[in-house]
């Protein structure tokens, strides 16, 4: 839905209302990686960089079905996908700790 506004003020609550929205959905994300953790054996595993490559390709293409700029997304995801992939690293090193 696409919102005209009639002044900045405006722009910003909109603006304010969809980072609400993408916050509550990366924790949601962020959940689940947590629980992918579990699943990976090896850092390299955790890294998966053909799956990294596999997301940017899937959500650039999403960006240009919905109008979005296929750079911009390509490029917010990759920061996304790095800080991910770093949590999860820090996650998958205590799991193995605690491996008997």
């Amino acid at each position: 839905m696409d919102v005209r506004c009639t002044s900045l003020e405006e722009v910003r609550e909109h603006i304010d209302g969809i980072d609400r929205e993408l916050v509550r959905l990366l924790a949601r994300r962020g959940n689940l990686v947590a629980q992918a953790a579990a699943f990976k054996k090896t850092t390299d595993d955790v890294r998966a960089p053909a799956r990294v490559e596999q997301v940017i390709a899937k959500v650039r293409s999403l960006a240009e079905e919905t109008g979005a700029s296929a750079h911009v997304v390509g490029r917010v995801y990759r920061a996304m996908i790095d800080a991910f992939v770093e949590e999860e690293l820090r996650m998958h090193a205590e799991l193995v700790k605690q491996s008997p």
